[in-house]
């Protein structure tokens, strides 16, 4: 048991070294043996768990994408609105890329294009986003003839052109900047009976 044990937390340790040396250098240019250093593991270590560093990466995006996974489901709650649902998920990310590093270094990896096309993490937020709009579509909450690809398109590539601007500076996942953003997209797709606020109403 404590071997198993050794070997989840060895594990873990990787793929949180990964994800913070993918961000900091990109996925090319990083190395195995600078991510096993920044692990505190051995090179043999690190290749009993990952054959390669592009094994690593997908466990990276994996990890990232469990993470959105239980975000989305955190968010709104049963009385909100689908809308108020988005809106929430979205602070909720926002928070997530300031402070996870395999969240932030998941959608980077996305960016690079280095897992393909059908990465996992932006097609699953991308499919949630489109899924819940809509469902808001279905409640009447969408302007008539608004169409919940186009909208969740938006979303989509808004939160990835944040991320990578919030590389340079923190602020664009600040909780204002993030609600900012909202005030100016809401009233071009919801109608006004959705009453859903910009700022995030989760915990």
């Amino acid at each position: 048991m404590a071997q198993q044990e050794r070997a989840v937390r060895t594990r873990k340790a990787l793929i949180d070294a990964a994800a913070a040396v993918f961000a900091k250098e990109g996925y090319v240019p990083s190395s195995l043996a600078a991510i096993s250093k920044r692990a505190g593991v051995s090179n043999g270590a690190l290749h009993f768990h990952f054959a390669s560093k592009k094994a690593l990466a997908h466990a990276v995006e994996e990890a990232a994408t469990d993470v959105v996974h239980e975000l989305v489901r955190l968010s709104g709650g049963a009385s909100a609105s689908a809308v108020q649902a988005l809106v929430d998920a979205t602070h909720r990310l926002a928070v997530r890329l300031s402070d996870d590093i395999v969240v932030r270094a998941g959608f980077e990896l996305g960016a690079e294009r280095v897992l393909g096309a059908g990465a996992g993490l932006v097609r699953t937020w991308h499919g949630w986003v489109e899924e819940t709009l809509h469902r808001a579509e279905a409640e009447g909450h969408l302007t008539p003839g608004v169409s919940p690809g186009d909208v969740a398109a938006v979303v989509v590539a808004l939160t990835v052109g944040v991320e990578v601007l919030a590389g340079d500076d923190p602020q664009w996942l600040a909780e204002q900047r993030i609600a900012g953003v909202w005030e100016l997209l809401l009233p071009g797709f919801v109608t006004e009976n959705a009453l859903v606020h910009a700022r995030s109403r989760s915990e």
